[in-house]
């Protein structure tokens, strides 16, 4: 299982939310790109960013952020929020990002999802953020009608191979992750789930990677210490 530790970015700093929650946000660093290098030096390959800012208004507000943590850390960088066009899909492509994740436009824009898929294969993964069953958009501020199983279904059909899975309900606040609808998930559908959302222990994490999850993303539990990093990184090997 790869272990992703996230980065979320508003106004170039490193924050993270309370369940979604743009007013209910903690600044845990000014400088990003630091943070990266942390992750780099406890053996991490992968880094999870989200720019919490496009994905509640759409465009780009932290791409030199973006960038400056690929350039500090070299490793595998997937970003998500705000990313609804081919535009911006291939302005991060371009500029050395390994994987673009589409959350409010796999819903929204079918055509524009598939365009992507066909032209960049498994470096297009899309964003699952799920309330109460159903898929939520906007940076988690509306939710849709289309309910996780009618959404996974239909990515898998379109040929979308990674999912980044998320409990809204769970996310950021230390309370465990769902590992129930993560084993579901991972034996009804044929992608690589990333489990999202909550994953607040160790025990958590060995959870995840007994039950052969693609990777999981690791968020507030590092910036609190709840999860030491390495140890993590060590149990998945």
């Amino acid at each position: 299982m790869i272990l992703f530790p996230a980065i979320d970015i508003v106004d170039g700093k490193a924050v993270r939310l309370f369940k979604g929650d743009y007013e209910q946000m903690t600044v845990y660093s000014d400088d990003p790109a630091s943070v990266a290098l942390d992750f780099k030096a406890c053996g991490a390959s992968a880094i999870h960013i989200v720019d919490l800012e496009g994905a509640k208004d759409g465009g780009t507000p932290n791409f030199d952020t973006v960038l400056a943590i690929k350039k500090a850390s070299g490793l595998f960088c997937e970003i998500g929020g705000g990313i609804r066009s081919m535009a911006v899909v291939e302005k991060y492509l371009d500029a050395g990002i390994d994987r673009v994740i589409l959350g409010t436009a796999a819903i929204e824009d079918e055509a524009f999802l598939k365009e992507a898929v066909k032209k960049y294969g498994d470096r297009i993964a899309v964003g699952a953020d799920i309330r109460d069953g159903f898929i939520a958009v906007k940076g988690w501020l509306e939710r849709s009608q289309v309910t996780a199983d009618e959404f996974f279904e239909k990515m898998q059909n379109f040929g979308v191979k990674t999912i980044i899975c998320t409990d809204i309900s769970r996310d950021g606040a230390m309370q465990g992750t769902n590992r129930d609808l993560y084993r579901t998930m991972n034996r009804r559908y044929q992608v690589n789930i990333t489990a999202s959302g909550g994953v607040s222990s160790m025990d958590d994490v060995i959870a995840l990677n007994s039950m052969g999850m693609y990777g999981a993303i690791i968020g507030k539990a590092y910036y609190t210490g709840a999860i030491d990093l390495r140890e993590a990184v060590s149990a998945v090997k």
